[in-house]
């Protein structure tokens, strides 16, 4: 009896030193990470602004200064680019939406492209996603695309949903007419599968435009 309590107390011990062996390093990694985005924000001379500076702006990021909204629930950093042409996607309402995308490990360095479709080889792969809006909460998955192919799933990254609330999906009709284009610092909460495995951040340059 006393080796079997015994045997049960170390196994207990070995679990907790497992478990507290795993939370110090996803605890390390996260640190990694917050680093990684840290320095991308001080070599790319962004300025970060509040989400209190950022609607007393109408929800604009004024991009000859470089600045990104802070979106303190998700820890995603956006620039709008475009605001785009047509109107937000409406309360209810279903849309495809149509991507081009350019990926970046901010682990690996800001000039070093993982993923896109921004490029001769891949330009006739455009991402395909059916999004819905539910009382202002976005939900979404790919339809077809680099994304869908890389990462085999059809999981959206969150992150990518977050401009959906301030962008115009349109298509272009007339001149001067521009799809919405953004710029994301996305943490690995937020980010695709493998991201969010290895826990390292991504920034993307994205443009969104409606489907057919």
């Amino acid at each position: 009896m006393k080796k079997l309590l015994y045997l049960t107390t170390m196994l207990a011990c070995a679990l907790l030193l497992s478990s507290c062996e795993k939370e110090q390093t996803y605890a390390k990694q996260k640190k990694r990470e917050r680093s990684a985005i840290n320095q991308f924000i001080a070599d790319s001379a962004i300025t970060v602004i509040s989400t209190t500076q950022f609607y007393a702006q109408d929800s604009t990021t004024d991009v000859s200064k470089n600045e990104y909204v802070y979106f303190d629930a998700t820890g995603v950093y956006m620039q709008i680019i475009r605001r785009g042409c047509g109107e937000v996607l409406r309360d209810g309402e279903t849309a495809q939406v149509l991507c081009r995308f350019t990926e970046r490990n901010l682990m690996v360095g800001a000039d070093s492209i993982q993923l896109t479709n921004n490029v001769l080889y891949y330009s006739s792969i455009v991402d395909k996603m059916s999004v819905r809006n539910t009382s202002g909460t976005f939900t979404a998955s790919f339809e077809s695309g680099l994304m869908y192919r890389t990462y085999g799933t059809a999981s959206v990254p969150t992150g990518w949903l977050v401009p959906l609330s301030f962008i115009k999906l349109g298509r272009p009709a007339k001149e001067g007419d521009e799809i919405a284009k953004v710029k994301l610092i996305v943490p690995h909460s937020q980010g695709q599968v493998l991201a969010s495995q290895y826990v390292y951040p991504c920034h993307y340059e994205i443009t969104y435009e409606r489907g057919l």
